[in-house]
């Protein structure tokens, strides 16, 4: 599919002191073969499961034990079953290290800074476990929160986890309902909240709020509110069954962490998926399956080392939130941010970078766009010298900003597009320290993950746009979905579409250079004619014109057919005039194909877009069909919808 040359490629002393250099050649010791390269590593991992997932215990120095058996029932999906002897604490493994060395360094906005030493964190994490457990907390219990991404809610993490606790969060910037859907359905036993937090420059109240949620979770024994604002002895006041952080731990001093230990499959987190189309599901991970599956990325494909510094930008209600604490197993320290990521302006999180050293800048494809439309170029403001990944999720990069990593913000850097979901708090595909970086490419499908895209009819296709799938188990699938009990929410989820294969909903294609791109979401795609058509495609063309800030696109329905319809935010001072639509079906059209070119064009003041920055092409397609997006709550902006009804010129 690509031309030409790569973007990047490792010099040959990156590929040698690649974690995953090391790891292979462990593996063809263990095996007997030889690797030559990622795909044959690859392929051995798919085929010897139990070889590879016992390697990456021990190469990634799980804490532990391990036991004998390493999968049962390894052919059913779901129904396998990895370690089933194992007995491990995902906490235990966090917080492996001690001394003062940075743990956690914090920047909320422009308004707080703060470092927590290794021996500061474990101290934390010792008072907040004896507060729980005084409390009593227990394990399968659930702890909740309502958190910005700050040192406190890592601690209170790791001391609900260490007691084999349920963790599970979302931001504070959720409505009230929007807490309720997730937190009324899994029943915390404790509920930790800020008493406000930062962003764009405003402090934002949310006693309030934590109030009114608090007064329909029964379940709540106790509410701890975090002194963040400086008001949360005052916001304790107002919020039944709450006392401040500080009030409650003043009654614990710090000591040994007790770490329970228990089976691999033991459930640590529960994520919940957006829920604009229904009350979000609660998918339950585990703690064996996390961990392992967590090591594996930042040690085998993010090539992180005791001593980097990781940073990722999310809140505490998405994914890479989990994926970004499971870096403290790999002895890295942590960069938290919390707030916007253009407050000041938008070198914000290239600041950081510069200031703190950080060897892995993690964020998501909108916020490189907006980078390199805001005409920023970090290479020549900021020392990134220390920054050795960058790494994009959250939707698809577009090609130009690939090539936009490379022009405005490092040279020599391995540029990582990862994808995989909440579904299983990991990837599929992602980033390979030691392989060339291609335009528009995702690397590989991860170690250990039999990815494959698959035609209408369950057959695999080498060329084409298809379903990705995964066509065998992996330790970190789900154990299912909350109240589910004979789990046919969660078969139907994953696993209608083709018997004993995950399914996962994208829709993907494979490329030349044995990479993959992620053409948009399958329930997201087009069909005018009958023919397939991914949105990130239409995407990857009319953001690249400076007229468009975003756009998004659905299919209507239209005489018997489907017909594309694309919507446009535009940049200040420009109208969607003759000219400009006719600008935008020329680029679709020589940059996609006359199939991409939408039937009509509308110009829109603003796209609706879920908590974690996601566009959401589901809710305004209902929207422009006449029917009610089942949850609101689970947007960001839900009044964005009302800009998609009744609009005249899709009447005729």
């Amino acid at each position: 599919m690509t031309a030409g040359e790569p973007l990047w490629e490792p010099d040959a002393k990156r590929k040698n002191e690649a974690p995953i250099t090391a790891f292979s050649r462990r593996a063809e010791k263990l095996s007997g073969t030889s690797f030559p390269d990622y795909e044959s590593l690859h392929g051995w991992s798919v085929a010897n499961r139990e070889a590879f997932w016992s390697l990456v215990w021990d190469f990634c120095e799980i804490i532990g034990d391990r036991g004998e058996r390493v999968l049962v029932d390894g052919d059913r999906m779901p129904g396998a079953v990895f370690f089933p002897d194992a007995r491990l604490n995902y906490a235990e493994n966090l917080l492996r290290r001690s001394g003062d060395g940075d743990a956690l360094v914090f920047r909320g906005e422009d308004k707080v800074e703060r470092r927590l030493s290794w021996d500061e964190l474990r101290q934390m994490v010792s008072r907040l476990q004896r507060c729980f457990r005084a409390s009593g907390v227990k394990a399968g219990d659930r702890v909740a929160a309502m958190m910005p991404n700050m040192p406190e809610t890592i601690a209170a993490m790791l001391a609900a986890t260490s007691l084999g606790a349920v963790w599970s969060s979302c931001s504070p910037d959720f409505g009230i309902q929007g807490v309720l859907d997730r937190f009324g359905q899994i029943e915390p036993k404790i509920l930790i909240v800020p008493d406000g937090y930062w962003y764009g420059g405003r402090s934002f109240d949310v006693s309030e709020k934590a109030a009114a949620v608090v007064e329909r979770l029964p379940s709540v024994k106790m509410v701890l509110v975090v002194d963040y604002l400086g008001r949360a002895g005052e916001a304790a006041s107002h919020i039944d069954r709450a006392v401040s952080l500080t009030e409650a731990l003043a009654g614990h001093e710090a000591g040994d962490i007790t770490f329970e230990r228990l089976p691999f499959a033991h459930p640590l987190y529960i994520l919940f998926s957006s829920g604009t189309t229904g009350a979000p599901k609660c998918i339950v991970h585990s703690a064996g399956g996390t961990l392992l599956q967590h090591v594996k990325e930042h040690a085998l494909h993010a090539g992180l080392k005791p001593g980097d510094r990781l940073f990722y930008f999310t809140t505490c209600g998405w994914m890479m939130w989990n994926w970004l604490a499971s870096g403290l197993a790999s002895q890295t320290t942590l960069l938290l941010y919390d707030g916007s990521p253009f407050h000041p302006d938008g070198n914000a999180l290239f600041d950081f970078a510069d200031a703190e050293g950080m060897t892995y800048f993690g964020t998501s494809a909108k916020f490189i766009d907006a980078v390199r439309k805001a005409g920023l170029k970090p290479m020549e403001s900021h020392d990134l010298s220390t920054v050795e990944t960058i790494s994009s999720t959250g939707s698809p990069l577009a090609p130009e900003n690939f090539s936009f990593v490379y022009e405005g913000i490092k040279k020599d850097v391995h540029l990582a597009s990862i994808s995989g979901g909440t579904d299983i708090v990991s990837c599929f595909v992602l980033g390979v320290p030691t392989l060339p970086v291609w335009v528009g490419e995702i690397q590989a499908a991860g170690l250990g993950m039999a990815v494959e895209v698959w035609g209408d009819n369950g057959e695999p296709l080498q060329s084409g746009k298809g379903e990705l799938v995964c066509t065998r188990a992996f330790p970190a699938m789900p154990l299912g979905f909350w109240n589910d009990p004979n789990g046919e929410k969660y078969h139907a989820a994953y696993f209608d579409r083709f018997d004993n294969v995950w399914c996962h909903g994208d829709f993907a294609e494979w490329t030349e250079n044995g990479g993959i791109v992620i053409h948009g979401r399958s329930d997201a795609t087009l069909n005018p004619g009958g023919v397939r058509i991914g949105t990130a495609e239409i995407y990857n063309q009319v953001e690249q014109m400076p007229e468009i800030l975003e756009a998004i696109c659905i299919g209507q329905e239209w005489e018997e057919d489907v017909r594309v319809v694309l919507f446009v935010r535009l940049a200040d001072g420009v109208e969607l005039d003759e000219a400009l639509e006719k600008s935008i079906r020329t680029k679709i059209r020589t940059g996609a194909s006359p199939r991409h070119v939408p039937a009509r064009i509308v110009a829109v003041s603003d796209i609706p877009r879920t908590k974690s920055g996601k566009i959401t092409e589901l809710a305004v397609r209902d929207i422009v069909h006449g029917r009610e997006v089942k949850n609101r709550e689970a947007l960001a902006n839900p009044e964005a919808l009302d800009f998609y009804r009744n609009i005249p010129a899709l009447r005729s």
